[in-house]
This record gives C-alpha cells, sequence and structure tokens, in this order.
C-alpha cells in the first residue's frame, strides 16, 4: 500500500534506501568521522546524508535529526546539502579532560519509516596548552656536606594536552654542580630530581641560580620555564628518608569517610629536632586530593575524608613530602598511588527516545514500535546491561547496536482481542548482585476491518401445516452484505429491505414467526449493512411477494436482523 500511494519511482528510492541501511548496519555498523579541536565555525566534518545513503530531497520530509548526550550545538547538519559541519568551539580538554579517547557521539533518526543510525565523531588533539610550573621560581635548600651523588627532588610540569602533546622534555642550564635525573614509567607522570655532581662549599657559593626548561612533543612545540634557587647551607646534614618510594593502595569506591588508606613510614638520622619529621601533601600532586584526602602531619596516616567514584575518577597520585625540623629543614618525597575499585552502585537507565504509535492491527512483521536506549555509569561487567520484556506479549527486542534496541513486532495483532498493551522493558547490570530498573512502554492497537458480519445460527427450521397448497421449506438462506446508504432514522431505527423465502424444489410456504438476530461482531452498532435471500422464484405471485414483504420487513439498521 505504501509504495502504490508513493509511486513508482518513490518506491525505487525508499527500497534502495533500506538496502543502504542494510548494508551499513551489517558492515561497520557506525559511521566514523574526526574533527580537530578549536576547529572554527563552518567547519567541514563529513558528508553525512551520503553516507547514510539518504536523499537530500527526503531530508526535511523525513524529519532528518540528529541528537548527541554531549553538548548538542558542538555539531550541526546542513539540511541543504546534507554537510556535518562546526556548530561551535570544540574544546577536547573541556570535553573529556585528561582522557586519551574523546568522541561525540551523535544519534541520526529519520522518519517514514524510523531509522535510526548511529555516528561517532572523534576529536583529535592539538597542541594549545603548553607546559605550566606551578611557580616562576622554585627554593631548594642544601648543605654543603652532602655526598656526591645525592638526589634533591624538584617539582615538574603539567600539561593539560593529552598524547604526544602533553609528552614533557625536560632540560637544564649547564652548570657545574648538577644534572637532572629524570625518573618516567607508563602509570605515573615523571619524577624530577636534581644529582650533585660537585662537592658544595658555602663559603665559595652561597647560592645557585639554574634554568629548568619543560618541552611537550607537539607540533609547533610548547614551552615552560621555572627558575631554581639553589640555598647552600652547612647545617643539619641528613634529610628524612622514605621506607618505600612508592605507596600502593587499593580501595572500594564504596569505603566509609574516615577509612585509614596508609601509613608513611620516614625516618631521620639526626637527634632532636633535626630528627623530627613534618608530613605533608606535596604541590605538583591531583589538585583535588586535600579534597579527598587528609593526613596527619606527625604520624604519616593518611585518611578518607570524602566520598570516592570510580566513574569520576579510576586513581589519584599522591605526592609526599617530609621535612625535619632542623635549620635548615631537609626534605624527601615519595608517592602514593590510590587506585580505585569499581562497585556495582548505579542502576541501568532505560531511555525510550521515539515511538510510532498506534500500531495497525494488520501491521507486518518487525514493524519498529520504539527505539529504546540503556546505560549504565558503572565499568567493566558492573555496565554491561541486558534487556528483556514482559511474557507473552507480541514484542521482542531487537539489538540494533551496542546498549541500543529496537521494540518490533514480533507477532499476528487483533484487536478484537486485545486492543492495547502495557511492555515492560527490564534493564538488568551484569553486577553481583545485578542492579535494574524497568520502563513502561504503552502501545495502543487501531483498528482494521477484518471482519465480516456474523449470523447468530447457521440454520433455519420451518414448519408448514399439512394442507397448505404449497409444499415444504426446510432451508433459509440469506446473505449480508455492506452497502452505502445512509440510514434515515436513528442508529437502530427500522429499515424496508425485502425478504424471501424459497425451497430447493421450488415450493413456498410460510414459517411461524421466529425472531432471530444478526451481528457483524465489529463492535459498535453499523449503518451500513442489507439482507437479502439467493434469489426469488419466478412463480412467486406479486401479493405472495408482498405477504413476505411484510412479514419480513423488521430489519434494524445497526447490523441486527429480525427474521419472522
Amino acid at each position: 500500500m505504501l509504495f502504490a500511494r508513493a509511486g513508482g519511482l518513490t518506491a525505487w528510492r525508499l527500497l534502495l534506501s533500506l538496502l543502504h541501511f542494510a548494508a551499513w548496519e551489517a558492515g561497520s555498523g557506525q559511521l566514523h568521522y574526526s574533527v580537530p579541536e578549536e576547529a572554527k565555525h563552518g567547519t567541514f566534518v563529513g558528508r553525512i546524508a551520503q553516507d547514510l545513503g539518504l536523499e537530500l530531497a527526503e531530508l526535511v520530509p523525513r524529519l532528518f535529526r540528529v541528537a548527541s548526550k554531549e553538548r548538542g550545538d558542538l555539531l550541526e547538519v546542513n539540511l541543504q546539502n546534507g554537510i556535518l559541519f562546526v556548530n561551535s568551539r570544540v574544546d577536547r580538554e573541556e570535553l573529556c579532560g585528561r582522557s586519551a579517547e574523546c568522541s561525540i557521539h551523535l544519534e541520526v533518526i529519520v522518519d517514514r519509516p524510523l531509522q535510526i543510525f548511529h555516528v561517532e565523531v572523534k576529536v583529535e588533539d592539538i597542541n594549545d596548552n603548553p607546559p605550566v610550573f606551578r611557580g616562576r621560581q622554585q627554593r631548594i635548600f642544601i648543605p654543603e656536606n652532602r655526598q656526591l651523588g645525592s638526589r634533591f627532588p624538584i617539582e615538574g610540569a603539567v600539561d593539560a594536552d593529552t598524547g604526544a602533546n602533553a609528552l614533557l622534555i625536560y632540560n637544564l642550564s649547564p652548570n657545574d654542580y648538577f644534572s637532572l635525573d629524570v625518573q618516567a614509567s607508563d602509570e605515573l607522570s615523571k619524577s624530577l630530581s636534581l644529582e650533585l655532581k660537585k662537592s658544595l662549599d658555602r663559603e665559595a657559593t652561597p647560592e645557585l641560580h639554574l634554568l629548568l626548561t619543560a618541552t611537550d612533543g607537539g607540533k609547533p612545540e610548547l614551552e615552560d620555564t621555572v627558575q631554581l634557587m639553589i640555598l647552600v647551607l652547612d647545617v643539619n646534614d641528613n634529610a628524612p628518608v622514605f621506607a618505600q618510594a612508592l605507596y600502593r593502595v587499593h580501595l572500594l569506591e564504596t569505603v566509609a569517610n574516615g577509612t585509614l588508606v596508609t601509613t608513611l613510614n620516614a625516618s631521620d638520622a639526626d637527634k632532636g629536632v633535626n630528627g623530627e619529621i613534618v608530613f605533608s601533601f606535596g604541590n605538583d600532586g591531583s589538585p583535588n586530593i586535600k579534597e579527598k584526602f587528609k593526613i596527619d602531619s606527625s604520624s604519616g596516616e593518611i585518611r578518607l575524608i570524602d566520598n570516592l567514584d570510580y566513574e569520576e575518577a579510576k586513581s589519584y597520585e599522591i605526592q609526599i613530602k617530609a621535612v625535619d625540623k632542623g635549620s635548615p629543614p631537609m626534605s624527601s618525597h615519595c608517592k602514593v598511588l590510590v587506585k580505585v575499585l569499581d562497585v556495582n552502585d548505579n542502576t541501568p537507565e532505560v531511555v525510550i527516545t521515539s515511538r510510532s504509535l498506534p500500531i495497525r492491527e494488520d501491521a507486518p512483521f518487525s514493524t519498529i514500535i520504539a527505539l529504546i536506549a540503556v546505560s549504565d555509569r558503572d565499568s567493566g561487567v558492573n555496565g554491561e546491561v541486558t534487556c528483556s520484556l514482559t511474557p507473552h506479549v507480541p514484542f521482542k527486542l531487537v539489538s540494533t547496536f551496542k546498549n541500543y534496541y529496537s521494540l518490533v513486532l514480533d507477532s499476528a495483532l487483533d484487536r478484537e482481542s486485545a486492543s492495547d498493551y502495557e511492555v515492560v522493558v527490564t534493564a538488568r547490570d551484569g553486577g553481583s548482585p545485578s542492579l535494574w530498573t524497568t520502563a513502561t512502554v504503552s502501545v495502543e492497537v487501531a483498528d482494521v476491518n477484518d471482519n465480516a458480519p456474523v449470523f447468530a445460527q447457521a440454520e433455519y427450521t420451518v414448519f408448514v401445516k399439512e394442507n397448505n397448497p404449497l409444499l415444504v421449506l426446510t432451508l433459509l438462506l440469506y446473505t449480508a452484505l455492506r452497502c452505502s446508504a445512509a440510514p434515515t432514522e436513528s442508529a437502530c431505527g427500522p429499515g424496508k429491505p425485502t425478504l424471501v423465502c424459497s425451497s430447493a424444489v421450488g415450493s413456498w410456504s410460510c414459517s411461524q414467526q421466529r425472531g432471530q438476530r444478526l451481528c457483524s461482531g465489529e463492535g459498535p452498532p453499523k449503518t451500513d449493512l442489507m439482507a437479502f435471500s439467493p434469489g426469488l422464484c419466478p412463480s412467486l405471485s406479486t401479493s405472495e411477494r408482498n405477504e413476505y414483504t411484510e412479514a419480513n420487513s423488521n430489519l434494524s439498521a445497526n447490523m441486527c436482523l429480525e427474521l419472522n
């Protein structure tokens, strides 16, 4: 019926579109584009309509639209040429922070027929952030009697970019006393320290001024510098020493506030106040460390003071500083790496994004009723969501993409048996114990004319007096048809059809009066039915015809027939 109305050319285009969509789904299942951050308004991203197999002329009639979970104004589609372009400034660091991967996920929806496409636009990092030292100067106190090879920690720079654009290379200005030692690992940021190469003499050189440069790996390169002021002292010749350079701790994200994270252990070979140690957080750790943790300056105990959320931060790198009370004070550093373990603490979410209701009772199988998206903020199996329907409904869920489903028709509908359905979608995650949530879709079934009128009984028995001139009538057969004449009286007022009785042998007789009822079974009273006999006997006289007409004229106009 759709092709007949649309015409040959439109139907052919629609068929090609459906075939292209099927091939596209069976292939990658998703369009991929990329755009550099900070791209100007109007920057070309991709020919999205062409890549989805959609004609430009059908974008507006089919209500072509784009939705995004991220900021919806970043990308836009020109409905005149089908091009996806940058609508407003895209800041990768604002959008994704320091995450290694950053993408904008789009949902493209068209109607008639309803289709949904998934598009991923990768935001490529550009080197738009230089390295930054927290201060313009770092003061370092070094006693003159420190041994060669001694190391003195210094603070590095931070870069808001990711990947190669945030890969920092450090250089120290040429000097005779110190070299730069850089320790790097896959898990942690680089640790910097000055290594003493030549003995110090406070009387000869009380101060040294060095320049530390941090250069990133972007093109073009960006850099920042900080001045290192070395103050040479001759008191308190032992610095605190930590038992470990790195403390590793694992915490469930549901642990209570006040939980002990770890206890630091450091010692100082000096005596008296020169050996008394004060613990504190360093300045080059994560900016929110002091909002999540506190440290006891005397005991070195670190405790949790705020809730953890694995979905917010998966780990914390805490820089610890131990300073003795000598004059001048001496210091040492270590790191505490806190890894947050995921707990199934987020319930799945269900969003019904589109519906095609009501649905005709003669709709074909696989007709899309609604589009359903599920999500779970947890990670791993705790965030893996499966969907199910209430049993015994003529629908099923079809997975169209990860965490996206279509509610489609799976078996025949009959409005006369069920005129509506309350379909309950249950989303359950893979955690142990699992969490679940439900959403209800109300489906109304639209009526079509698929039921013929039905007589109250299929056979009628007629009794004839034995001396009647006419012989025997054993079977009455009537046919009920739909006519276009509108009723002239009320919905159930009397009509004036002509009813004639005939026997198999051509004889005629009158039946005794018995009321019978004919109904269509289609619900409310109808006004467009008529009843008549299969044929009239040629031998029946005009007076006999009138006799049977008057005896059988009580036919109501609401599809109920009284036979007398």
